[in-house]
Formats: structure tokens, C-alpha cells, sequence
């Protein structure tokens, strides 16, 4: 490591080759030195070493102050940059690791994929929730056969026009609980009929309110095959 002032005085051959091979060397190892090189002119970069292999400090002189860029672990073998508005890489980094807590600065975190998104907790920690987390109710289509995405609408509501059957789940995932609010419309009386594929208290499909706008509130459980019930609520007010 070495600095040079950058400066080849009129000498003879072996002093300027001395000189020259001075200068080559301080750009070798990046003007490295307890202090600014005394040739540093504005855009000169440096390396300061005062603080040690573990605290390299990298420095861009502007012309009057020496703007630090990051500290240098030679010992650790990693780079801290100094600014925190360095865009890092991490969408080719396949286990970025954080060193604190994420701070999304009041932005959403969206997963823009169609892969899923894991939260496992290290050893016998918990996923805390400090604030609300809720799936939006989705209203499905009415028809003769009222489908249903269990991915896109865990919670789900459906109002009835006519006498309808609900078709079976898509995208059911095993171990998954869904919800299904079932309305009547302004003039009630609606049938509703299940697919095969739901399982109901006793193996028997439920009767449902009769009552023009109330409605009937079912949970269920996908075992991989089945969608069980594990709980109704029915002849609901909703408003």
C-alpha cells in the first residue's frame, strides 16, 4: 500500500524509473494511506487505513472534503456502504440474510410472483401480527352453478337470485379454512344445494334461512379431499 504525489520531476533514468514505478504502485493499491495523498485532486479516490484491517475506509475527494463510501473489513471480508439509498441485488441472491429488522418506510410488501411466500420462525419463535390481518371478503359470481376460487376468495359471499348449487372449490390448498356467507336476496325462499365434495354435521347438507336478506354463515376445513364443515352461523342480520 502506497501514495504517490503524482508529480515525475525532471531526473535521471534510474530515479525516474524509481519515481514511475512510485506512482504505478500508489494506483495499484488504490492510494492507500493513513491520510488523503498530498496529490489528490477533486474525483481522487483513496483508501484510508487509520482505522485498521477491520475499519478500511473508502474515500472519494470532491476537492475540498473527503466524502466517505463505505468502510472495508479485510478480516470479515465485507463492504458497509456508507449511503443508505444503495440499491442492493437481492433478486439474485437466493438467502439474503438481514442483520435487523425489516423497515418496508411505510410500503407495502407485495409479492408481484406466483410463488408462495413462507414465513417459518426460527427455532420456537412465533409470527406475531401487531396489527390486523384479515382476508377481504370476495363476492362470487351468481349462477345456476356458483363457482368458487378458495386461492383468490378464502372469504367469500355469494347472494342468491334463484334456487343455485355451489360448485366445488378451486385451488384448495390442504389445511386451509375458507368462509362462505350465503345471502338471500330481496325475496328470499332461495334452495341451495352443495357439491359432493363438502362434508356437512352428520353427512347432512344444512336448510338454510328462508328470510329475504338474512343470511347463513359456514367455515370450512380442506383435508386434501373434503371440505369440512367446522362451524355455521345461520338467519343472520347483516345490516
Amino acid at each position: 500500500m502506497s501514495q504517490h504525489d503524482y508529480n515525475i520531476a525532471n531526473q535521471s533514468f534510474p530515479s525516474f524509473r524509481t519515481d514511475l514505478n512510485n506512482a504505478l504502485s500508489a494506483i495499484n493499491s488504490s492510494n492507500s494511506g493513513a491520510s488523503r495523498p498530498s496529490g489528490a485532486v477533486a474525483g481522487t479516490i483513496w483508501v484510508d487505513t487509520s482505522g485498521g484491517v477491520t475499519a478500511y475506509l473508502l474515500k472519494f475527494f470532491d476537492g475540498t472534503d473527503d466524502i466517505t463510501m463505505g468502510t472495508i473489513n479485510t478480516t470479515a471480508n465485507t463492504v458497509d456502504w456508507s449511503d443508505s439509498s444503495v440499491t442492493f441485488d437481492i433478486v439474485n441472491d437466493t438467502s439474503p440474510q438481514l442483520g435487523g429488522d425489516l423497515d418496508v418506510n411505510g410500503n407495502d410488501f407485495v409479492s408481484t410472483s406466483n410463488g408462495d411466500i413462507e414465513f417459518t420462525p426460527n427455532g420456537t419463535g412465533n409470527i406475531i401480527f401487531n396489527d390486523a390481518a384479515y382476508f377481504p371478503e370476495v363476492a362470487l359470481t351468481d349462477a345456476a352453478t356458483i363457482a368458487w376460487d378458495s386461492q383468490a376468495a378464502p372469504v367469500a359471499k355469494v347472494t342468491l337470485a334463484d334456487n343455485r348449487t355451489i360448485g366445488a372449490p378451486t385451488n384448495g390448498q390442504t389445511g386451509q379454512f375458507v368462509s362462505l356467507l350465503v345471502i338471500q336476496d330481496g325475496t328470499g325462499s332461495r334452495v341451495l344445494s352443495w357439491n359432493a365434495v363438502y362434508e356437512f354435521t352428520a353427512d347432512t347438507a344444512p336448510t338454510l334461512t328462508t328470510t329475504a336478506s338474512l343470511g347463513d354463515l359456514f367455515v370450512f376445513r380442506y383435508n386434501g379431499a373434503k371440505w369440512l364443515e367446522v362451524g355455521r352461523n345461520l338467519n343472520l342480520t347483516l345490516a
